[in-house]
């Protein structure tokens, strides 16, 4: 009978297990719990919602729906045991024992573990004492520098140290301060280890071991191992550096010699075994081990595995490895292509929708999901590592070729991949002289043969796929005149066709200027191109002309076809609401010209206008003679490197919420809006032949462009009280200094567009325009008086001060704690808990404000995983209950969070605010506690991260520091942000005294962020952005 499985975990390593093990017919259906959008509804793929962390119900879940195997994917449940549980209840589960999983779950296991049983490793001592681990680490007679947190830390309890005093500074945060709370309580040092790092996987049925093909991992973010350490950018399998007889000589002594240890120690290992390896000089030696597949490893493991993967895990359980080994692709090569959000591995934008996955089944290559998530009937980003792409080929560099393809061919803002996965095999082939594959020379050695245009850095195959994903959209442009064909050396356009018998051509060409940095920043490129299309047409429209056909230039370092397809499906847009053809355009790929990542555009656009229309009219023109205004969008595409400057005056960025405007927009996005195209609009307009004038407000401001449109001896006089500012510029007014020149020669300050009328038709003129968009009588013109002003603005400045009308959320610019006035009205105040492990300064902190009467916060219960600690003692003093739940009477992290869970639930806690909290919370807690759940952090995030934040900031030469209060994701530091406040570094600041006064900033700052919190005024969007309320909720 087939079988249902259950596969634990929700990453890409997870759907890549249900996808093998999918092709079994063996198998009726797979659930993965809690799985992603990829395992939501795959043939037999599917998700379940059972809760994986309460053993007594997954097994009774199981039991229920005649669940006959259940695999593991990540190491907290094994470490849980999970597989004991369920085999006790008769659930049979792949992986091993929570006894056996202590190779991957406690450092000091494995490392004395691997001495007992003469495997090969680096050389070490664990201790419980920060004072004798720092002695072991100056008076080593090796280069002991890597220090390890000895229990599990979420993978990132290691640290590499650059000399014997960081080594020690490493003890203490990790000993002293809990940078990573138990798994900390004892630590390894260890000898510094140099070679090339691999990973050796096998299955084991805990007699035999049967060794997977060799892969390796890539950590760094960014190609040439540049970049921030990441959870895994990538993988390829198999490694040519491992050798056969060193693949042999891993099986005995390393992994075969390791479940015979495990064996006779009375731990039999049954399950995935993962060995992770360094090549020295003297041989392989094991760096840690693993008790599961790796990720990004299965992903490219599963595609080369032959055999019916439900067979080798049942094989696996039954102890018949030695007589049904698993078969492997012989001839082939895999490589995984990790798509991460931008911001990864720091903080991102979540929710943002990805395309184009229907392409790579037409591609040949596999993608797995990992951080994704189904919204409204759309596939968007959930997580930090979001896709991965994997092609098998018969060579590494064929199958790293088709796995750039199929991720440049996924349409997701902003994806942060790299293009080099292999990169080191590719090297030790060309070093070698060896062969690839199946003995095939290797085709990608410059060394054996000649040079290419791709090597150049110019990807010609990369260009021809954008030009047949733009072909269609450029069509949907087509207009009379003109059927918008791309592909030929130039674009046609017919004139009588389009109706014209007396025309003047009129050209307007321009850019978006630095508004890129914005877009490629935010990873925000689709709206980019109406903006260039916008800047064009409505110059041209200052002629009076009707804007006939575009074309673009999009010029960049290296083509990422994601990126330019979706900047070219704007400009596409563009064209449609401007009623212009999409003609043609260029792609210019230059290496070396442009940073990763950044890219440059330029727009051409071409109208026609009857001779008797041109505009301006300047002989009609006169003293009167009245200005309609025409409301622009905000920016629009001028003055960036001015408000650019201004963010960063502001201690602002693209992610801080914007401090006006709607609720929960941030700066980025209110400043990507996209500019207004009035073509449309206007052209009807213009013809009537009331226009006289058309100013089209772009670079200069309203001082500038007004007058380009009038005769000589004319005067502009225009009033900024009879228009609507939009409140970006009152912002930037304020936050600048700017003064009312500045603003009036730079911005557009909420008029795009000025046209000149005569009094008797200003009003029918106005009627028009307004049955569509906000406009206004907004001046008019005069003589201009010897040495007088052409454009005189009144008005202004008190207009930009005018109060906005929603609040501003300002991000630590508020003292004291509370984010509205008191009205006097009795309020249901928003019950919170606090957790804390020691002091409870910032605990005090927030019992002063809950002390108001006018604070929207009421503090119900302090619970410690410590007993004793003066935190509790204020509690107590404040009439505060608490509570005491010791980490340490619990077997698993998972049990402990459980405990703290149900006391908060108990109190009705609301919010809960994590307050020197030394403990790492699951992710099962951080989920359901999602948008509730406070941590303070003593840096201006995304900035330094991690332990030690003073003293990052001090090495990194900053001038500014201070504290952020975010909303806890699962990932370390990188949630929503909702309150900052800054901190100057004085030229004598020590890394005690810096820390003394950001302590002072949090007291301040982490108030006001659970005032915000509780009064409704800040909570966490579906996108995991902050969202902003005119008004509390409670």
């Amino acid at each position: 009978m087939a079988e249902r499985v259950l596969v634990i975990g929700s990453g890409g390593r997870e759907h890549a297990l249900a996808w093998k093990l999918a092709q079994s017919p063996h198998i009726q259906q797979v659930l993965v719990a809690p799985g992603n959008a990829g395992t939501a509804s795959s043939g037999k793929i599917s998700n379940s919602e059972v809760s994986v962390s309460n053993h007594s119900i997954l097994a009774q879940f199981c039991k229920d729906h005649n669940v006959g195997l259940v695999v593991v994917g990540p190491e907290v449940p094994l470490a849980a045991g999970v597989v004991d549980d369920l085999v006790a209840a008769g659930v049979p589960c792949f992986g091993p024992s929570a006894r056996a999983a202590q190779l991957e779950a406690s450092k000091s296991f494995s490392k004395a573990f691997m001495d007992r049983h003469n495997i090969p490793t680096a050389r070490w001592s664990s201790f419980t004492d920060a004072q004798e681990a720092c002695s072991y680490i100056c008076q080593a007679t090796f280069p002991a520098l890597v220090v390890k947190a000895s229990g599990l830390a979420a993978g990132k309890g290691v640290i590499v140290a650059r000399d014997q005093d960081e080594a020690c500074q490493a003890v203490l945060e990790i000993m002293k301060d809990k940078a990573f709370g138990a798994a900390g309580e004892t630590v390894v040092v260890e000898e510094l280890l140099e070679g090339e790092e691999v990973s050796c996987l096998c299955f084991s049925d805990g007699t035999t071991v049967s060794p997977m093909p060799p892969a390796q991992d890539h950590k760094r973010l960014q190609d040439g191992d540049q970049g921030p350490n990441t959870g895994g950018m990538g993988a390829y399998c198999p490694t040519p550096q491992v050798s056969k007889e060193m693949l042999q000589e891993i099986r005995e002594a390393v992994l075969q010699r390791t479940v015979d240890g495990m064996k006779e120690e009375g731990a039999p290992y049954v399950g995935v075994l993962y060995a992770g390896l360094m090549l020295t000089k003297q041989g392989p030696k094991v760096l840690e081990y693993n008790c599961r597949f790796g990720d990004p490893e299965c992903q490219v493991l599963m595609p080369l595995l032959k055999s019916d993967l439900y067979e080798v895990l049942q094989s696996t359980l039954q102890g018949r490895l030695a007589s049904s080994a698993p078969l492997w692709q012989e001839d082939s090569s895999a490589v995984a292509v990790v798509m991460a959000s931008a911001g990864y591995p720091g903080s991102y934008k979540t929710g943002v929708e990805v395309t184009g996955l229907s392409q790579l089944e037409e591609l040949g290559v596999q993608l797995f999901h990992a951080g994704t998530a189904l919204r409204h009937g759309l596939l968007v980003s959930s997580g930090g590592r979001v896709l991965t792409v994997t092609a098998v080929r018969s060579s590494l560099e064929t199958a790293l070729h088709a796995a750039n393809q199929g991720a440049a061919a996924v349409g997701f803002a902003g994806a942060v991949y790299r293009r080099d996965i292999g990169h080191r095999a590719i090297g030790h082939l060309a070093r070698h002289g060896a062969l690839i594959g199946s003995c095939r020379p290797l085709t990608c050695a410059v060394s054996t043969r000649g040079l290419t245009y791709k090597d150049s850095g110019v990807d010609i195959a990369a260009g021809n796929r954008l030009v047949d994903l733009i072909k269609p959209m450029a069509k949907a442009t087509s207009r009379s005149g003109c059927n918008a064909e791309l592909g030929g050396f130039a674009g046609l356009f017919d004139l009588k066709a389009a109706g014209f018998s007396d025309p003047i051509l009129v050209s307007g060409t321009d850019g978006v200027g630095t508004k890129l940095k914005i877009a490629q920043a935010c990873g925000q490129h689709g709206t980019l191109g109406q903006d260039l299309v916008a800047m064009c047409v409505n110059d041209v429209l200052a002629q009076g002309a009707e804007p006939l056909f575009f074309l673009d230039y999009f010029s960049c370092g290296r083509l990422d076809v994601a990126v330019a397809s979706s900047v070219i499906q704007g400009i596409a847009r563009g064209c449609e609401m401007a009623g212009c053809a999409l003609l043609g355009g260029e792609t210019a790929e230059m290496p070396g010209a442009y940073g990763p990542g950044e890219y440059d555009l330029a727009g051409f656009c071409v109208g026609a206008v009857e001779r008797a229309a041109l505009l301006p009219r300047l002989g009609d023109v006169c003293e009167g003679d009245l200005l309609v205004g025409v409301a622009s969008s905000g920016v629009h595409s001028n003055g960036f490197s001015l408000v650019r400057k201004v963010l960063e005056r502001a201690g602002l960025d693209h992610r801080s919420p914007a401090p006006f405007g709607k609720a929960g927009e941030t700066m980025g996005d209110v400043l990507l809006t996209p500019t207004k195209i009035y073509s449309r609009l206007l052209l009807p307009i213009l013809r009537s032949g009331v226009v006289k004038a058309y100013a089209h407000i772009t670079g200069g401001g309203l001082l500038e462009n007004i007058p380009r449109v009038l005769p000589q001896g004319l005067a502009v006089d225009l009033d900024a009280s009879r228009w609507n500012i939009p409140p970006v510029f009152s912002w930037l007014h304020k936050e600048g200094g700017l003064s009312q020149e500045e603003m009036g020669r730079t911005f557009n300050c909420g008029l795009g567009a000025v046209l000149v009328v005569s009094p008797p038709d200003a009003q029918r003129v106005l009627r028009q325009l307004q049955a569509q968009e906000e406009a206004w009588i907004v001046g008019s013109l005069s003589h201009k008086q010897p040495g007088a002003e052409t454009v005189v603005v009144r008005n202004l400045a008190p207009s930009l001060r005018v109060p906005r009308a929603q609040p501003c959320g300002d991000l630590g610019g508020r003292q004291d704690g509370a984010a509205h006035g008191d009205s006097g009205a009795p309020r249901r105040r928003t019950r919170v808990g606090v957790l804390i492990s020691g002091t409870g300064t910032n605990l005090q902190a927030l019992m002063e404000l809950a002390k108001r009467p006018s604070s929207s916060a009421e503090i119900v219960v302090v619970i410690s995983n410590r007993p004793g600690v003066l935190g509790l003692k204020r509690a107590s003093l404040a009439a505060i209950q608490t509570r005491v739940v010791d980490h340490k009477l619990y077997g698993s992290r998972a049990e402990f969070d459980g405990t703290i869970d149900r006391v908060l639930e108990e109190f009705g806690v609301e919010v809960v605010c994590l307050a020197g909290f030394m403990r790492i919370l699951t992710g099962t807690f951080v989920k359901k506690w999602n948008g509730k759940l406070l941590n303070i952090h003593p840096s201006l995030l995304p900035s330094f991260k991690g332990v030690n934040a003073q003293k990052q900031a001090l090495q990194a030469g900053a001038r500014v520091t201070g504290c952020t209060v975010h909303f806890v994701a699962e990932e370390v530091d990188a949630g929503a942000i909702i309150v900052q406040e800054a901190v100057p570094v004085l030229v004598s600041d020590t890394e005690e005294s810096l820390s003394d006064r950001i302590r002072e900033a949090e007291h301040r700052a982490f108030p006001a962020a659970l005032e915000l919190v509780a009064g409704g005024a800040v909570r966490l969007g579906e996108d995991g952005c902050i969202a902003w309320s005119a008004a509390p909720l409670g």
